[in-house]
């Protein structure tokens, strides 16, 4: 049997939440009452851009938001994504979530993450759901503080893509026999490009995609 993978999308296909769950879990906990306070409610006042940015461009979602990380600690946000996992994260998994990727693990399938999440935030969940690779955004430290910039490429929509088929060339996987599992329509070239795609929960763009091409569909709860 060729050498194959699951590749998964996290936010909306394995878990109910989303990277601004994550932060604002990370600006409830950041220390002090000031920074704190200042943190969450510049959070929940910038929801509606969230909002508009993300349908319009996940690229420039990916970019403004993750400035908000900066000048976080890079000490304290490895050593809070222990407990965001299990006060955020593992809460908000999909029930089905693990029998999905048990499914492709018995299939012959190594499971990888591919998410526009950053690494270490996401590194606990991978940990849980016994994923052999990770791929994620990695936030670039200066001095021990996070910059609130990405380090290029920002895995989101194309990049997904590309960064699918540098890891199965790296690794010497089949393509073809590769399944891809995504909740939105900005992943469409992530699920194109793989053999197998199914659409997790699938936005009403992905869903009709889905159904135009013949993709399986699967709504988890």
């Amino acid at each position: 049997m060729p050498a194959k993978a699951a590749f998964y999308d996290v936010d909306g296909t394995l878990v109910k939440t989303n990277v601004v769950h994550v932060y604002a879990y990370y600006a409830m906990n950041r220390g002090s009452i000031l920074g704190m306070a200042g943190r969450t409610l510049s959070t929940v006042a910038s929801l509606p851009l969230f909002g508009v940015l993300d349908s319009f461009n996940r690229k420039v979602f990916n970019e403004f938001f993750y400035r908000y990380y900066e000048g976080l600690s890079e000490d304290r946000l490895l050593t809070v994504a222990e407990d965001m996992f299990e006060d955020v994260l593992k809460p908000a998994l999909y029930e089905q979530s693990k029998d999905l990727i048990a499914e492709a693990r018995r299939s012959g399938c190594r499971i990888v993450l591919v998410t526009g999440a950053l690494d270490f935030a996401m590194r606990p969940l991978a940990r849980y759901l016994g994923a052999d690779e990770l791929i994620a955004n990695k936030m670039q430290f200066v001095g021990g503080n996070a910059t609130g910039k990405v380090i290029p490429p920002i895995i989101e929509g194309a990049n997904k893509a590309n960064a699918i088929r540098d890891y199965c060339a790296k690794e010497g996987l089949s393509l073809a026999h590769c399944h891809g599992y995504s909740d939105s329509s900005s992943d469409y070239a992530m699920l194109a490009i793989v053999g197998r795609p199914t659409a997790v929960n699938p936005d009403m763009r992905l869903r009709s995609i889905a159904r135009a091409y013949n993709w399986p569909i699967l709504d988890l709860k």
